[in-house]
């Protein structure tokens, strides 16, 4: 495997602190320039023909005029970005530490003439823009393309909301109960003679199945990754645990191998699938206790009732009409004071305490060396965040569930929480930031769950079995920033942003519920553009609101807020405002020193309802944008954040927990690149399972994750650095052949990749977008 290209961070000329925005970062110069000494690289080959349907078939489709006159511009007029001037360096003030800013175009990836397809001046489309709405997408699948002949004008536009993926089965299924025994002693079929499956292994294996894989060196990655594989006679990579042996009496039988070190229990693959080093498994028993209300939770249950009673009282006492009293004054002894001081012992006295109070929970930390990679629908699966995981990431969360399918025992929204054994391994510490009294780094954890849901009822439910289910949990994660319509419509998600009684309600229950696990949110900054709520809601969420304040509730308990600095109706249209990131970051401080100004007073809190008493530090974690270890070390530094999450910039490039760690560039190599594509497959057939099914579900999840990946644009074809992650590039090709591939915008060169790994597609097999851009057919030229 070809080396990194790594980029020292220290090397760039220093920068003025003060020249720094706390909302926007100031570029470095370019990458520096190899010392004289240095032996010169070896020249590029000439870039082969692409294939037909490639992207680069697709931009040479258009036709190029010749450059247009050279026409000097007003100073006050920006070139549009098809006549852009490319700048051969950037200018540096004789005043040392000052960098005099270039003249970039706003939202373009201004790439080095030479990786241009479209010389400058010349007629070229505009960059695509892409959908990052599609990380937070639903579930529905769509069937655009069904029986329509019609022909749209212009490119295709908006998420593509109903998709389907096609099916991948074997032409002729084996009965499970075969699927994992010997071929002259199987499981005898409850089915009988009227099973619809095929119970003739020798016919199955002819006529069944398609023909044994040669990737990855013709093996089993499930079998070397356990020494056994569960998906028996169906796996494609059959030849590395088969044999045919001669038993005693002459016959010859079809076995399946396992090493010494293996675990085969013989059970049929549809009891098992686990995948290698899967924890946070529920069982069957439990999902059908749950389906059929069989469950208790009493925790949630009494919490709820007090909440419905609690509210009653409240209201009844809000519709009593005033009393009558004498008008206030010294002469009868009913000063303002005296009044304010009855009238809140009178609502004490109609305030019932909570039927008991939160357990002490398990500490834990957010500091610079733990960047934390966002939950993500989709794309958040478990291969990707080990793969994130392995280039350096931290902290991780499973993809967004829904409460109430939770609490209904619904199979595919409980495979959610399945993690891997490396997930529940401490992260990362050294101390680099604030510690909590009684942090214990051995018992930590990297994985979380997020939950989102519109009523306190299901949420108190959903952390109740969540916890008592899965025991590898570091903290549960309320969503409160989901912009997705019907998440919205519903309530849920960033809805619950307007609805700041009721989320502190949730919040506090979650916190009863949840036994020693912490509980955590995410939020953004408000739900209409100009109209931010995240400073107000961050400070009744660590004082309490209204009623805990007169009723001596205190903070609501949570151990972190994660903040992303866009409102719901933004969306991804502009910029993360780290500007208001900062100010919140900043309330979080003063609040935590007021509490502590208030320690051994009649104001203090009750350390029973604070997350990490004594103490009761909250921990701030900021989100968006974050694209480089330059951005992550401006904001820990400039927004005064404990921690960064990571979303978009690690789907993009997964990479960027390795830079944050090395704090360097890493201009990775497209056979780099190409090998974290092959660990992702192999992590897919471990969890999803190696047959058929297995195989296209890996394909669909690659895909998904390509369909990110290929935005990258390497480093060393940039002109300047960093790259800002809202930057579009204009038609470019790679340094090789393999770079320009990985870079396509079509989803069928994305396939091509995945076949590297997986094998041809089956032939039922469809892929679509999520975003209409990327789905498009390349029309033929002339």
């Amino acid at each position: 495997m070809e080396a990194s290209n790594l980029v020292d961070a220290d090397s760039n000329p220093p920068r003025d602190p003060a020249a720094l925005s706390s909302s926007r970062l100031r570029p470095p110069p370019p990458l520096q320039q190899s010392p004289p000494d240095a032996a010169p690289p070896p020249p590029q080959p000439p870039l082969p023909e692409a294939p037909k349907g490639s992207a680069v078939t697709r931009a040479e489709k258009y036709e190029r005029d010749a450059p247009p006159g050279s026409v000097s511009l007003p100073d006050d007029i920006e070139p549009s970005p098809a006549k852009r001037i490319k700048l051969d360096s950037v200018a540096v003030d004789p005043e040392p530490e000052r960098l005099i800013p270039d003249s970039r175009v706003k939202g373009v990836a201004q790439v080095k003439t030479e990786f241009l397809i479209h010389p400058p001046g010349s007629k070229q489309p505009p960059p695509t823009v892409a959908d990052d709405d599609a990380a937070e997408a639903s579930h529905r699948v769509d069937d655009r393309d069904h029986g329509s002949s019609h022909k749209s004008k212009g490119k295709p536009r908006g998420q593509n909301k109903n998709r389907s993926f096609g099916s991948s089965r074997d032409s002729v299924e084996l009965c499970a109960s075969r699927a994992t025994y010997p071929e002259l002693s199987p499981r005898e079929c409850r089915f009988g003679d009227g099973c619809k499956y095929e119970h003739d292994l020798r016919k199955y294996l002819a006529k069944g199945k398609r023909e044994a894989l040669t990737t990855f060196g013709g093996r089993c990655p499930v079998w070397d990754a356990k020494g056994a594989c569960d998906m028996g006679w169906k796996c494609r990579f059959l030849p590395t645990h088969m044999v045919e042996r001669t038993n005693d009496d002459g016959v010859r039988e079809l076995v399946l191998t396992q090493r010494e070190d293996g675990r085969h229990d013989g059970q049929a693959h549809a009891t098992s699938g686990e995948g290698v080093g899967v924890v946070n498994v529920v069982g069957t028993q439990d999902k059908t206790a749950l389906m059929k209300r069989k469950m208790k939770t009493p925790k949630s249950d009494g919490y709820v009732l007090w909440l419905e009673k609690n509210g009653r009282e409240m209201e009844r006492q809000q519709q009593q009409p005033e009393r009558s009293a004498a008008p206030a004054g010294p002469e009868n002894g009913t000063g303002d004071d005296e009044q304010g001081e009855g009238s809140t012992r009178d609502n004490a006295a109609m305030y019932t305490e909570p039927p008991f109070l939160p357990s002490e929970k398990r500490r834990v930390y957010f500091g610079p060396e733990t960047p934390v990679l966002a939950p993500l629908t989709t794309q958040g699966n478990l291969p990707f965040r080990r793969l994130c995981l392995d280039l350096g990431a931290q902290l991780t969360y499973s993809e967004m569930a829904m409460s109430m399918p939770l609490v209904q025992g619904n199979k595919s929204e409980w495979a959610l929480m399945k993690a891997h054994e490396d997930e529940t391994t401490p992260p990362a510490f050294r101390g680099a930031g604030e510690i909590v009294a009684g942090y214990e780094h051995s018992r930590d954890l990297k994985f979380g769950a997020q939950i989102s849901g519109n009523k306190p009822a299901q949420v108190l439910k959903a952390t109740e079995v969540l916890t008592a289910l899965c025991p590898h949990l570091r903290v549960v994660d309320l969503n409160c920033g989901c912009p997705i319509d019907l998440v919205y419509r519903a309530g849920a998600g960033s809805a619950l942003l307007d609805s700041q009684a009721k989320l502190e309600k949730m919040l506090r229950g979650m916190n009863a519920v949840s036994g020693e696990v912490p509980i955590t949110l995410k939020i953004r900054m408000g739900t209409k553009n100009g109209k931010p709520t995240a400073l107000k809601l961050v400070q009744r969420l660590l004082n309490g609101g209204l009623e805990a304040s007169e009723y001596g509730g205190g903070s609501s308990g949570i151990a972190a807020v994660t903040l992303h600095g866009r409102s719901r109706q933004q969306r991804y249209t502009r910029s993360a405002d780290w500007g208001y990131i900062s100010e919140c970051a900043a309330l979080v401080k003063t609040l935590k020193r007021e509490r502590d100004a208030m320690a051994d007073t009649v104001r203090e809190c009750d350390a029973r309802t604070l997350p990490s008493a004594p103490g009761g530090k909250v921990y701030f974690v900021g989100n968006g944008d974050c694209y480089s270890h330059v951005d992550y070390s401006s904001h820990i530094e400039n927004a005064a954040v404990d921690s960064v999450m990571l979303a978009r910039g690690a789907l993009i490039k997964p990479w960027v927990f390795e830079e944050i760690e090395k704090r360097q560039y890493l201009d990775k190599s497209a056979t780099e690149r190409l090998a974290y594509v092959e660990k992702f497959a192999r992590y897919g057939l471990e969890v999803w399972g190696s047959d058929e099914i297995g195989l296209g579900t890996t394909r669909r999840f690659l895909l998904e994750w390509l369909s990110f990946a290929h935005r990258y644009v390497p480093l060393g074809i940039l002109e300047h650095l960093p790259p800002s992650i809202q930057d579009r590039p204009p038609a470019w090709k790679g340094r090789n052949e393999l770079e320009t591939l990985l870079g396509s915008e079509n989803y069928k060169d994305w396939i091509k990749i995945s076949e590297m790994f997986l094998g041809p597609a089956h032939e039922n097999f469809r892929f679509e977008p999520k975003h209409k851009s990327n789905s498009y057919e390349i029309e033929a030229e002339g």
